[in-house]
């Protein structure tokens, strides 16, 4: 495995870290403060070419290889982007627009794709529902055939960009009766009949990026909006979805990790306590080793990930979980720390700290909690059954 990057994605990554220094990370704050989506920032982001990075050229992309795009990830995060925007953007770019990529007719891809890398049209994935979270197989959102297309019946709960998408990759049940091999996956469209988002959720961190209900009453969908085959929305879309989401989308929080602890080292240097700097106090600094340690693990995880999608290698779903499970708990434990090294004001909002601790939390319940992911783990190191489908 190689990890060393070539000349040309270390000039990128930091071109979109100088980038995100200025134009995004300032806005992240307010964005913040008032629970709302950064509209500024995500048309920034499409100028700059970020919201379609991996796409190939003729769909509006870059071509970029994933760890390129996991780079970019970082480097934005790195820099202090808020972590509701660069959780938008995974879910835009990689859930839904990366799912029509690998799985859409040419058809689907010449009307979609440009629009999701321009940002002209903002992008979500509806797998989770109020009774099938961890256990997602267990779906109960329908979708019956009549004719010239699809009804849809359902809730979907949790789903980031909900209240504000325009195009959603969209999994429900065209045969219960098969249970897992019954599910098939859907392109939806905002104004589409029988669709509406619920109200947005107000969330403990990552505020700036809108979540929702989806809900379909008798949604009228057309069939050509079938996002591959019949039963392959599961295994092939939703599983290949959720690789993603264990793997190269936790790139934004490891740059996370790397911009506490930037935050960490420049503080205990200012802060003054007993007449000197609480940097030269041994409890500080083995927690900021203890912290680089734990960034420098999540990366290479993140990256060994990357390298493997860009092999071209099968979905490896005990790698994904390893990363997944990693980086989520590790992540937490390194944003304690950080607001224990700014003692008070690391519990107020004016030190950035207080919101990435926020956010910080998100990493092991979304994508699969880590209860999931240890099952997931288990089960396939030890060779158990996983004839029925099932999500562990």
């Amino acid at each position: 495995m190689d990890l060393d990057f070539t000349e040309e994605q270390r000039i990128f990554r930091d071109q979109v870290l100088a980038f995100s220094r200025k134009e995004i990370a300032p806005l992240g704050e307010e964005s913040d403060l008032k629970g709302e989506f950064c509209w500024e920032a995500w048309r920034k982001m499409g100028s700059f070419g970020l919201l379609g990075l991996h796409f190939p050229e003729e769909y509006g992309g870059a071509g970029a290889t994933i760890v390129t795009a996991c780079l970019a990830g970082e480097a934005l995060s790195e820099a202090g982007a808020d972590g509701g925007l660069t959780l938008s953007w995974g879910a835009h770019t990689y859930l839904c627009g990366d799912s029509i990529l690998r799985h859409g007719t040419p058809e689907q891809k010449a009307r979609y794709l440009p629009k999701i890398a321009s940002g002209e049209w903002v992008g979500a994935f509806g797998l989770t529902e109020p009774g099938a979270g961890s256990d997602a197989s267990a779906l109960r959102t329908t979708a019956v055939r009549r004719g010239d297309h699809y009804v849809l019946n359902g809730t979907k709960m949790f789903i980031t960009n909900g209240p504000i998408a325009d195009v959603l990759v969209v999994i429900a049940s065209t045969d219960p009766s098969k249970k897992a091999a019954g599910i098939s996956a859907f392109i939806v469209e905002k104004g589409y009949p029988g669709f509406r988002p619920g109200n947005p959720l107000k969330k403990m961190g990552c505020r700036a990026s809108p979540t929702s209900e989806l809900i379909f009453e008798d949604c009228i969908v057309p069939a050509e909006n079938l996002l591959g085959q019949e039963g392959e929305g599961f295994v092939k879309v939703a599983l290949g979805a959720l690789e993603w989401d264990r793997s190269a989308l936790m790139a934004p929080f490891v740059g996370g990790m790397r911009y506490m602890l930037n935050q960490c080292v420049a503080y205990a240097n200012q802060r003054i306590q007993f007449d000197r700097p609480i940097a030269r106090f041994q409890a500080i600094k083995h927690k900021i080793a203890e912290m680089k340690v734990i960034y420098e693990a999540s990366r290479l995880l993140m990256y060994r990930i990357a390298w493997c999608k860009d092999q071209g290698r099968p979905l490896n779903h005990l790698e994904a979980a390893a990363a997944k499970l990693f980086i989520g708990e590790a992540g937490m434990r390194l944003a304690h720390e950080a607001v224990q090294i700014h003692g008070g004001y690391g519990y107020i909002h004016e030190y950035p700290v207080e919101r990435a601790f926020r956010n910080a939390r998100l990493a092991s319940i979304g994508g699969g909690t880590s209860e999931i992911q240890r099952s997931i783990i288990a089960r396939m190191i030890m060779n158990l059954d996983y004839s029925q489908g099932r999500a562990i």
